[in-house]
Order: structure tokens, then C-alpha cells, then sequence
């Protein structure tokens, strides 16, 4: 009796860590860019402080949280044209 540790595949199956491998292998696009964090960490931020003056009932917070919402979508526009979006030219690699 001989032990065989390889495992035998069917036509066209993946062994179990290419398939792993193959789901964390992610280029950057579908908003994974420095631009697009940015402009929702932001939003988070603003959506927060909306949030707390709506319940303590303050106008004036919740559209301070309101511009600081729209500050962050300014912000990741810049940002997408300064070159920090999907297919930017601050995210190419360099070849050295």
C-alpha cells in the first residue's frame, strides 16, 4: 500500500489553495483606491455628527454634519483627479 498525498482533481476544479488565493487577489478598482477611503471615512465622520445633533435636536449640528458630508465627496473628487482614483497615475507601479 503506497500513500498518495496529491490530491486528484476533476477537469477544470481548483485544489482548495488556489481557489483561496484566487478570491483575495484583488486589483485595485470598485472604489478599493486612497480617493475612495478617503471620501468615506469622511462621509462617516459627518454622517456621525448629523446623527448626534439629530438626536439632541440641533439644527446647526446636523448641517454642519450635512457639509462635512459634502466636503468628503469634494474631497474624493480632488482626490480621483490629483490621480489617486481607479486607473490613477499615482497608483501605477514603477518598474524599478
Amino acid at each position: 500500500m503506497s500513500t498518495n498525498t496529491e490530491q486528484h482533481l476533476e477537469a477544470g476544479q481548483e485544489n482548495e489553495g488556489e481557489s483561496h488565493a484566487s478570491i483575495h487577489d484583488e486589483t485595485i478598482g470598485h472604489g478599493n483606491t486612497p480617493a475612495a477611503w478617503t471620501c468615506v471615512l469622511i462621509m462617516i465622520v459627518g454622517a456621525a455628527v448629523s446623527s448626534v445633533a439629530y438626536i439632541m435636536a440641533s439644527y446647526i449640528g446636523f448641517f454642519a454634519g450635512i457639509a462635512v458630508m459634502l466636503v468628503g465627496l469634494l474631497v474624493g473628487f480632488i482626490m480621483r483627479k490629483a490621480g489617486y482614483g481607479v486607473n490613477g497615475s499615482k497608483l501605477k507601479n514603477s518598474s524599478h
